[in-house]
């Protein structure tokens, strides 16, 4: 058939294999790193069970509820992210949060492909690959995949094989992977838009209807945004309204500026400080924008998952850039161009050493300890559809199986089981905390083990 040959030729081609090799190093790290975590009982927040009762629910054709953020709660009223629909048909043969997490690991990993694949074309395979190893490694990535599940693991890779089309000049598919966009989370419309304005900017003189459809993709984004956090969201909102608003409450870009600035320069110095010099750069600003302007220092640090969508945006600004500075007439700027994708290279396995990946090469990581078995045996007492009330550390043993609600937010629902991680101490005498959270209710103590405490509802 037509073409046949060309492709057989680039699947021979010296490097061809690269980016599917490296993908497939970062899944198997990746996926260690979050299901060994899970396995540990070392979850680190109560997001990987809002998204598993979203999917669970999904799963069974029901309403997306998640009674973490409340009895009842619609999620869509949350966080706009249908996408996390896809997951249902894989978690309905393997219900449990392993599933949702070995799903973001592979995301994550596919997000190097088009990273790999496009750095090479730029600049050759060896800076190509180097690109792409700094890029797997890279601080963001890491402390997503180390961090729960979050919607933002399908806005990755859609990222990275937009800007990927963008380099190429293929601009119908940079459109067509950025659009999906609305669908993973309510703020990147804006994404979207940036990146369409990129491709407008790119192909106005060579294809002058492309970058009209651009344009008219930039006003969709826009106009996606809006319409969810004005109508959709509060819509499913048992408030009617956003939640989130207070979260960016114009405290300004000055609010901690010191943290701000170290955030800004942990995503620039990676990048030598090139990643400006590309167009593509522009595809950072809405993320850095909406969290620059918030007082919520979880936004602004350099924790938690929320850098995970300006990981392929920076580095690919590094290849476009580096491949920009190649051709400067100034030597030192060609021949700085020339060393930075190993360098980046470079500096990524040596931070690796401070970062999760690395405990990967520690015994420790892949042991269960007793603890953890005896805190298991006690939550497996708690039969299958129970209701109960818990905190962060026996949610992720529960929501597969049971109606869980937050501790203290159950809103007039008594439950059959209280679960706690009472290590700190922080309940006090779990009795007393549970009659305090439901005055006239007896619980009687069922299970104690390390800290954590199952409390059974007498009838």
């Amino acid at each position: 058939m037509p073409g046949e040959p060309a492709r057989a030729a680039r699947s021979r081609a010296p490097g061809a294999r690269d980016p599917y090799v490296l993908a497939a190093a970062l899944f198997a790290a990746y996926t260690a790193v979050a299901v060994l975590r899970y396995r540990r009982l070392e979850t680190l927040s109560w997001d990987l069970g809002i998204f598993e009762q979203a999917v669970r629910a999904y799963a069974h054709l029901r309403v997306p509820t998640a009674d973490l953020k409340g009895p009842g709660t619609n999620i869509l009223g949350d966080h706009f992210s249908p996408v996390t629909a896809l997951l249902a048909p894989f978690y309905r043969v393997f219900p449990t949060p392993v599933t949702l997490l070995v799903a973001q690991s592979l995301l994550f990993a596919l997000s190097a492909v088009p990273v790999v694949r496009a750095s090479a074309r730029l600049l050759g395979r060896g800076p190509g690959l180097a690109v792409g190893i700094a890029y797997g490694l890279s601080w963001g990535l890491q402390r997503a995949a180390d961090f729960d599940f979050h919607e933002i693991c399908f806005a990755v890779p859609l990222i990275a094989f937009s800007l990927e089309a963008v380099l190429a000049r293929r601009w119908r598919a940079a459109l067509g992977w950025a659009l999906p966009l609305v669908l993973v989370k309510e703020d990147l419309g804006v994404t979207l838009a940036a990146i369409a304005v990129v491709v407008a900017l790119r192909a106005r003189r060579t294809s002058p209807r492309a970058a009209k459809y651009a344009l008219g993709a930039a006003l969709f984004g826009i106009a996606a945004v809006v319409v969810t956090l004005t109508v959709v969201i509060p819509a499913f909102n048992s408030a009617g309204s956003y939640d989130y608003w207070s979260k960016t409450d114009g405290a300004g870009p000055f609010t901690a500026s010191g943290t701000k600035l170290r955030t800004l320069l942990w995503l620039l110095l990676p990048t030598g400080l090139l990643a400006p010099r590309s167009p593509l750069f522009l595809a950072a600003v809405p993320t850095l924008g909406w969290r620059f302007v918030s007082s919520d220092d979880h936004y602004w640090s350099t924790d938690w998952h929320y850098s995970a969508v300006l990981m392929p945006v920076f580095a690919l600004a590094l290849a476009d850039a580096v491949d920009r500075s190649r051709r400067s007439p100034r030597p030192w700027l060609r021949s700085y161009a020339r060393q930075l994708p190993a360098a980046a290279a470079a500096a990524a396995l040596a931070l690796s050493t401070s970062l999760p990946v690395y405990s990967l090469t520690q015994s420790a990581t892949y042991r269960k300890s007793a603890e953890v078995v005896e805190r298991e045996r006690i939550l497996a007492r708690i039969p299958d559809g129970a209701t109960v009330e818990a905190n962060v550390g026996p949610i992720s043993r529960l929501t597969s199986r049971c109606r869980v609600f937050w501790v203290g937010d159950t809103r007039r629902i008594v439950p059959d089981y209280i679960a706690l991680d009472n290590v700190s101490g922080w309940a006090g005498d779990p009795q007393e905390y549970a009659r305090a959270l439901h005055p006239g209710t007896r619980y009687a103590m069922t299970g104690v083990a390390y800290g954590y405490v199952v409390l059974e509802r007498q009838k």
